[in-house]
Formats: C-alpha cells, structure tokens, sequence
C-alpha cells in the first residue's frame, strides 16, 4: 500500500515536471545581424573617439534595446570589443580598434551618428556605411595647414605653461618641426611607428644646439607645448575615470599605455641630451603680462581647429569651452590647489559642454570636451618629471602631483556626468509632471 503510494506519487511528479518542462516558453526572437554589426562598429568607433570603455558600454546598451537587442552582453576593453546577443541562435561579433586616433570633425560626426542610432532613427546596414564614409573622409584642410595648426597650437600651449618673451620663438620653430615629422609619419609607416622617440630627440637636439641658451627658461619646460600631439594625458585621465568606475582592465591597460609613451618621449629626450650636453637650466626669462596665458588659450583653439579639423561653425564654441575650463582651473588653484584645480575645472566642463551642444549652430559635446580637457594638461606634468628623473633630478613629488592631477579630473569628470545626468531626470519628471 504505501509501496503503491510511492509509486503514484513518483508518477505525478515526473509528469509533473515533464509538463513544465515542455511547457511552452516564448523563445528569445532573433536579432537582425545587420543590428549586431551596427553596434559592433558603433563601439569601436566610439573607442577610437577617445571614449571610456564605460560609457561605450552604456551607449551600447542604449542602442541595442532602441532596435529590441535587449538580450545582449558586451565586453570592452580599450582596444577590443566582444558583443554576444542571445536569440535563438547566439550571435557574437569581435573586433578590435585598428585604425588612427580621430579628428575632431571625424568625432563629431560619429557622436551626430550613435545619438540618432540610441533614439532607433537610423537603419543598421545604412549606418555602418556612413560610419565607413566618416572614417574614410578627407579632412577639412590640407597637410600644410595642419603644420600651420600645430606650429601655433604649440605656441598657444607655450603661452599657457610658460608665458615668457624668450621661449615665443623656440614654440614656434619646435611646434612647426614636430608638425612636419607628424606629416612625413603619416606617409612613412616606420618613421610613424618611432615618431614619438624621434620627435623628442630632434626637438631635444635643436633646443640644446640652437635654442638653448635663448630660451631664458629650464628648456625641459620649452619641450613639452610641441610635443603636445605626443603627450597621453587625455589617454592617462580617461584610465583614471575607467579605475574609478571599476573598469579595472582597461583603466589599467590605459595607464601602462599611457606610461609607455611617456617614457618614449623621455627616452628621445634622453638621447638628444646624450647628443648635444646637457641641458642645464639657466635664469628665468622675461615673464608676460597675466594676458598672455589667455591669449594662449584662443591660440589653442585655433590650433585644433586647423591641426585637427574641427568642424565647421564650431570654433567659437570651441574657443568659449577652453576659456570656461581654463577660468575653472585657475579658480581652482586659488581655492583648492594647483594639483586638484583640475577637479573644479572638469566639473564644469562637463555640464557646459552637454549645455553647449543643445544649440542648434553648437557642434556635440565629445568636439568640444576633448580639446578641453587637454588643456589641463595633466600629461605635460608627467613628460616634464620623468624626463627629470632620466637625467638624475629630484622629480617623485612631481610625479606625486601628476596622480593627483589626474584622479582629481577624473573626480571631476565623474562627478560632472552624474550631476547632468541627475539634473535630466528631474527636467524630465518635471515636463511629464507639469
């Protein structure tokens, strides 16, 4: 009898669970390829832009449930991106960022492109081409003219740091030298490969043969305006934003990527001092008046907008978001520190850059963020005390400083974002309120 019972029971609960079992569950519906190739190429587009990996993710995300992608998983990292949605077949797509860092008119048409693709407006296989048509664009002017843009790029970034009579022409002469070598590196695949060693040991050579003794200034402090294109501070402030949020792999990749350029530029350095002397400090020149770093700053903007193709309309928003960063930063120093005026100064960019691109004349945020945040400058910082260190000068409390820049900007940065975005929900739920 209970033998019997047992029996029954048994029965009754596996056909039970042979009933959930087979019961019928909506499958997962397939997802177009065309829309998991269109999110692959948007990511790595967004990786040569410049981005954080976590906000290429969270991008992602925003693009994939706008064309019903929801079941979707996405691994990025710097240079690669893994993308696996789940249908009724898996798809997964890899690919990794090959090609050159982008212009800022490249940028700017990327960033015009993945808003309309998050609001579900563009059709996946018409997007990828005219991602194709961004990446293959020529650019506004011609190769001359960005030597022109980086010769006065590095005499704006000159007039910034180190605002003295003396060093005008060696900004100029250098900025233009290191504008050419960046020309030759693009048709010269090997000499593009080195091209941060050699531009550092020829400006190294020309300043300590030439320049030296007319600079009036440490020439170490001359070196770093025309190697601005070389410098990886936006690379190092972007890795401390991903260490921030937790993304440990790519902010740690950054950092060494980041400290590998710097110390091919202080090994070129090193070896043009080994060449011509060295390159000993000598009385501080003639400092200009407190206009001069402000005037600095409108030549920055002019310089990015010819050495890196800004698009048309936006140079004086450009112009307006450097001197609205370079205003915070200098407040900062007064009331916080030189080391944390970054914070103040990234903290502002970033709602004013969001704020700026909701004009219709106004380019997107990305175009004017990056040239802003170049303009800290944290990357200088590091150059000038690793290059120190290389020829036996104290320099770990300026390393010290260079950390400090860098996790206060990303602070800022951070704490930027969140506020903007704090304050769109609320404009938001106040509309639908209202």
């Amino acid at each position: 009898m209970v033998h019997r019972s047992v029996t029954r029971l048994t029965d009754f609960a596996r056909r039970l669970w042979s009933g959930v079992a087979s019961a019928d569950v909506a499958p997962v519906e397939s997802v177009d390829p065309a829309v998991v190739g269109m999110l692959r190429t948007f990511g790595i587009a967004m990786l040569e832009t410049g981005q954080a990996t976590n906000e290429v993710e969270e991008t992602l995300y925003r693009i994939a449930a706008a064309y019903g992608a929801g079941q979707m998983r996405v691994v990025v990292l710097p240079t690669v991106i893994i993308i696996q949605v789940e249908g009724t077949a898996a798809t997964t797509e890899l690919d990794s960022v090959s090609g050159p860092a982008m212009r800022l008119d490249q940028t700017g048409a990327i960033a015009t492109l993945v808003a309309a693709a998050a609001r579900g407006e563009l059709e996946p296989v018409e997007a990828v081409r005219a991602l194709a048509r961004v990446r293959s664009s020529e650019p506004r002017f011609g190769p001359w003219t960005s030597v022109l843009g980086h010769t006065v790029l590095s005499l704006g970034f000159g007039l910034s740091l180190n605002p003295t009579l003396a060093a005008v022409p060696a900004y100029v002469v250098l900025g233009a030298t290191v504008g050419v070598l960046l020309l030759l590196g693009r048709r010269l695949p090997t000499l593009g490969t080195a091209l941060p060693v050699v531009a550092a040991f020829t400006i190294t050579v020309i300043t300590g043969a030439f320049l030296a003794d007319a600079v009036g200034d440490d020439p170490l402090r001359v070196l770093a305006p025309p190697l601005v294109s070389f410098l990886p501070g936006l690379t190092l402030t972007i890795a401390a934003v991903e260490l921030t949020s937790d993304q440990i792999v790519a902010g740690a990749s950054r950092v060494v990527y980041g400290i590998a350029q710097l110390l091919l530029l202080a090994f070129g350095v090193v070896a043009g001092v080994a060449v011509v002397g060295n390159l000993s400090p000598v009385t501080a020149g003639e400092p200009l008046g407190a206009w001069a770093p402000w005037l600095g700053v409108l030549l920055v903007a002019v310089g990015y907008l010819l050495f890196s193709s800004a698009p048309p309309g936006s140079f004086w928003w450009l112009a307006l978001t450097l001197y609205v960063a370079f205003a915070a930063q200098s407040l900062g120093g007064v009331l916080l520190s030189p080391e944390l005026s970054g914070f103040l100064g990234a903290l502002v960019v970033v709602p004013f850059t969001r704020w700026v691109a909701r004009f219709r004349s106004a380019p997107p945020a990305v175009v004017t963020m990056i040239p802003a945040f170049w303009l800290l400058v944290p990357g200088a910082l590091g150059f000038i005390g690793i290059s120190s260190a290389a020829r036996g000068a104290a320099s770990l409390g300026v390393l010290v400083d260079t950390g400090l820049a860098l996790f206060s900007i990303a602070l800022g940065m951070l704490v930027g974002t969140g506020l903007t975005r704090d304050l769109s929900m609320v404009r938001s739920t106040w509309r639908q309120v209202s």
